[in-house]
């Protein structure tokens, strides 16, 4: 199955550094994260239908911490309450299961992010556009009437390989004491960062539709199962960059894309996802925080 896309094709990448990087792949040699323990549960009871606020309070609680970013956060301009969250009980109340859930298992990821020194500007941009890919996708979803918890997950994790893939070259660079341009590093991410991320959803035995999101959202086409989420998670990575990077490409270019036909949007449709760029910037800045 090859996931890699081609957007990275014409920028050259070492021959040695990605042999070796190959190599790391085919024998399984890639040191993968773990899933922080609480982010996982926190999937697990926001997928089961008898789960309760008790239940999902009380795991919250486990980690003093983690309540006290959860409880930070839900306060924050970005959730706007109605009145100031003194408790996780009060929080289910006013923001229901759902978004405390993912509120919860956001923080719980970024408390387990990977870590690569030299590169923390790098590692910044890449949990900042799996939060803006996150938040779009919900909005994607909610238009299409689709699970938006779902959608949120497939959003964050889609590029989830990308960190992992970041630390993987430059170490290897590093043994073998080879210099990467950062329009180097750049292609490997992209055009690896789906072959990683399908073994870390296979690690964290992440949801089918959030793996196949990861391995196909960007040739969404080519998806057996799930190819609504993967076309979802393609727009909402697209819409993340344009949000983040204006200048990566302009609004015609943006609209032109055949994934606003594939999924039926109409303009208002489009007009009504550009407008809550503001929205979703506020967000990013408060789950990076």
């Amino acid at each position: 199955m090859n996931t890699e896309t081609d957007r990275s094709k014409n920028t050259e990448m070492p021959e040695q550094v990605e042999k070796a990087l190959l190599k790391r792949i085919d024998k399984d040699r890639i040191e993968l994260p773990v899933l922080p323990q609480v982010a996982g549960r926190v999937m697990a009871l926001s997928s089961d239908p008898s789960a309760d606020a008790a239940r999902l309070s009380a795991l919250i609680h486990q980690d003093q911490a983690l309540a006290a970013h959860v409880l930070r956060i839900a306060n924050s301009p970005a959730y706007m309450p109605r009145t100031p969250i003194m408790s996780l009980q009060h929080a289910v109340a006013m923001l229901g299961v759902s978004q405390l859930s993912e509120i919860a298992v956001t923080v719980s990821l970024k408390s387990g992010a990977v870590h690569v020194p030299g590169h923390e500007a790098e590692i910044q941009q890449l949990w900042r556009h799996a939060l803006a890919s996150g938040a779009y996708a919900k909005e994607i979803a909610r238009l299409r009437r689709y699970n938006v918890e779902s959608a949120y997950l497939c959003g964050l994790l889609h590029a989830v390989g990308k960190p992992v893939v970041l630390k993987t070259v430059t170490a290897i660079a590093a043994e073998l004491r080879v210099t990467l341009k950062p329009d180097a590093i750049r292609a490997f991410i992209e055009n690896y960062h789906a072959r990683i991320g399908i073994l870390i959803a296979t690690e964290w035995a992440l949801p089918s539709q959030v793996a196949e999101a990861i391995a196909y959202y960007w040739v969404y086409e080519q998806a057996p199962s799930h190819r609504h989420e993967a076309m979802m998670t393609c727009l909402a990575d697209r819409l993340a960059t344009y949000a983040l990077t204006p200048s990566s490409f302009s609004d015609s270019t943006l609209r032109d894309h055949s994934v606003f036909a594939d999924l039926n949007l109409y303009p208002d449709d489009v007009d009504t996802l550009l407008g809550l760029k503001e929205k979703v910037l506020c967000l990013v800045d408060t789950m990076t925080l």
